[in-house]
């Protein structure tokens, strides 16, 4: 079992009308990541402009944290936005 810092994380566009689950160990370089795609049109970041984090937590085990990004994205929109609100109520976009 692969040991570390995992984070399942939550991203959303500028005017937070799409939100995109993922998972990752290096949640600055993902970020950048997502950023520097933008305007690509061969996935979420691009397509949508969905770089902003606005939700994460972290597992030391890379298992648990991908069980709880599938949890996540099973989740309905409403519920999302629960998640998200409960941590960060005024969906402040986090700088990592």
């Amino acid at each position: 079992m692969a040991k570390g810092n995992y984070y399942t994380y939550i991203t959303t566009n500028p005017g937070k009308s799409v939100l995109y689950v993922g998972m990752t160990n290096d949640l600055k370089s993902r970020m950048q990541q997502r950023f520097e795609n933008l305007g690509k049109k061969e996935n979420s970041a691009g397509r949508y402009y969905c770089y902003k984090l606005v939700y994460y937590e972290a597992y030391s085990d890379v298992n648990q944290a991908i069980r709880r990004e599938k949890e996540i994205k099973d989740l309905g929109r409403e519920k999302k936005n629960k998640l998200i609100t409960s941590v960060n109520p005024r969906w402040l976009f986090y700088k990592v």
